[in-house]
This record gives structure tokens, sequence and C-alpha cells, in this order.
């Protein structure tokens, strides 16, 4: 693959991403290094990765992510120098008490500590990408759908306090580049903005949904990104997996649904995946796609490898099955009047994931 510059930063990186929240999870570790040397061959460079993971989050695996991917680095020697390695600095920790005793803030020490213990896991000496996860402040993310004032907390860490704890890893060489994660218009442009004020490291990067049943980053987002250069890195693409068809027949809750995430885990049942209405739309989008031809998989997947919006599709799999499809579907285009039908149905449906 070729690969492509992540907004005004020297990473270069290709356009599809693997993205590892379910090693230490669906996946052990000796399955994920089988992954990621698959990826690897196939031409991959860039890994995601966080100090939350795996996922579903809870104490027992909280970075456990991460120290998977370190073992794979240390088994490899050199192998570090090959990629372009991403991770988070989670946000605010309500109900997980695992992370910052659950603080509901995120100082400039708290992003500089968590980062050195992501190096530590991850056994190297510097972090390529390194993102917020989640805004301090509140914001209508992971399912909410209004911003309410009444929300906003006070005495939490500012924005240029945070840019603050980035610019000290920057500075010391932890950190290439920053990025965020889950951010709207106006985070992104404060973020900008104040950077540039303060004369503080510039994000390169947002990682934000962006798939058939979450196309919120269309909705102002993208004309951000696009004027102020900041690349999208795209999760979800296949919608927690709605976007493969799997769960056309019988649903996410039936005893014979397929083994995945939405069914494995009641948790992920309740939230914006398991919607009743992102499944039905999900449905809609997997049937056009048999009509013209393809998987449901490869459609979404086009969806994403095709936008103009879109620097890198971040894909998640549990084994080498799921990546070759995926990474199969590289290469695929849609036609103008299958697009036009996908907006058909988005009219309609608007973003039932959101």
């Amino acid at each position: 693959m070729q690969t492509v510059t992540l907004g005004q930063s020297d990473l270069h990186v290709t356009p599809v991403c693997l993205g590892t929240m379910t090693f230490g999870e669906q996946v052990g570790e000796s399955e994920a290094h089988t992954i990621l040397d698959r990826a690897l061959v196939r031409g991959v460079n860039f890994l995601d990765t966080a100090e939350m993971y795996a996922v579903p989050p809870k104490a027992q695996t909280f970075g456990a992510t991460e120290t998977i991917l370190g073992h794979w680095f240390a088994r490899n020697p050199g192998m570090r120098q090959r990629v372009v390695l991403a991770s988070k600095v989670a946000g605010p920790a309500r109900g997980m008490n695992w992370i910052r005793q659950g603080s509901l803030d995120l100082t400039a020490a708290d992003i500089v500590a968590a980062c050195e213990a992501s190096l530590r896991r991850l056994q190297t000496d510097h972090i390529d990408l390194y993102q917020i996860h989640w805004p301090v402040r509140h914001v209508p993310a992971f399912g909410g759908t209004y911003f309410n004032p009444a929300h906003d907390r006070a005495g939490t860490s500012t924005i240029p306090e945070q840019l603050e704890g980035l610019a000290r890893l920057v500075s010391a060489g932890k950190v290439r580049a920053i990025g965020l994660s889950n951010e709207t218009p106006y985070g992104v442009m404060e973020f900008i903005r104040l950077a540039e004020q303060h004369g503080l490291p510039r994000v390169v990067s947002v990682q934000n949904p962006y798939c058939l049943i979450n196309r919120v980053v269309d909705n102002a987002l993208d004309e951000v990104l696009y004027r102020q250069q900041v690349a999208l890195l795209a999760y979800s693409p296949l919608g927690f997996g709605l976007l493969t068809g799997k769960y056309d027949s019988s649903g996410i809750t039936s005893p014979s649904a397929p083994r995945g995430r939405m069914s494995l885990y009641e948790a992920m049942q309740k939230q914006r995946w398991g919607r009743p209405d992102a499944l039905m739309a999900a449905a809609k989008y997997n049937a056009m796609a048999l009509r013209h031809g393809l998987t449901p998989t490869r459609m979404a997947l086009a969806f994403c490898f095709t936008n103009w919006r879109v620097a890198s599709t971040i894909i998640g799999v549990t084994t080498l099955a799921q990546l070759d499809e995926n990474l199969d579907a590289f290469g695929t285009t849609l036609s103008p009047e299958l697009l036009a039908e996908i907006d058909q149905i988005r009219w309609q449906h608007r973003d039932p994931a959101q």
C-alpha cells in the first residue's frame, strides 16, 4: 500500500490501520501476534491501541493490549522501527475506578504519567501518535445526542493544560505527534487555536467513528478537518459487525446469533450500535450490497477506503480470515449510482448509531 501523511506531521501511514482493542479479551496473545505478523506481511504499517484496552473495559484487562504489543515488539527486534504506533490516554474515567481512581479530570501530569506507563507496557521509547481518547469537557459522544450546558463541570483541566502535558512528551522525544479522538468541530478548532496561540503542538489527526450507520463526521466536522489539514482516522467502519450482515437474520440477542462482540457482551447491546434503528438501517445497507454483487463487508469498507474525508480506516479483527477479508476489500470502488443509493438510505435513517 502507498502511504498517506497524517495532517501536518511527518508520519506516513498506510490507509488501513490495524486496531487492536480485541487483543487481550476476544483474542489471546499468541493469536494476536499471528494477526500482527500477517498484517505487516499484507503491507499494513499502522497500529492503533490505547491504555484502556482491551474492550469491553475492565480492571483485569486494563493495559493488556499494550502489553501484548510490547511482547510482540520484544519478540521481533527491529519491528518497532517498521510501524507507526498510535496509542491513547483515556479521558475522564467515570465508572472506571481502575483508571486514575475514576477521576473526572485529565491534567497535564495525568497525561505524562499515562504515556510513560504505556511506553513501559509497549516496551518502546516513543509513541508516534498519542491521542486523547475522549474529551474532558461534556460532549455528546458514545451515543449521546445533544450538548447540554447543564452537564458542564467546573474545575477540570483546560485545553491549554492538556496541550502542555502533550508538549512535555513531544519535547522529551516520547511522542512524535498528537491527536484527538471522539471530538467535535468545536473541540478540534479550539485545540488548534490554542496550540497556535501558545506555541504548543498542533493536533494532526482525529479518530472518530465513521461508517454507513454513523456519518456524523459529515455534519460539519469534515469541513473543519479539510480546511485545517487534520487527518480523519475512521474507526468502526463495520459498525461493530452490523455492516457485515452476520446479524441480519438472527439479531444480536438471539441464542443463534453469530459470535461477535455485539452478541457476546450484553453491555454493548445497550449501546449505540445495538439500537433497533441501527440494526434496521444496517440490514438495508447489507441488502443493497448483495444486490450490487458485493459482500456487505466489502461495500462498507470501500465506503471508507475511497472516501475523501478518510486518511486511514481502522479495522478490528479477531481472526486471520477476518483480517484477510478486510484487506482484500482495499481497492474496491463504488459506482456513483451505488453511492447515490447509499445517500438515499442515509436520508431516510440518518445516523442511527451516532
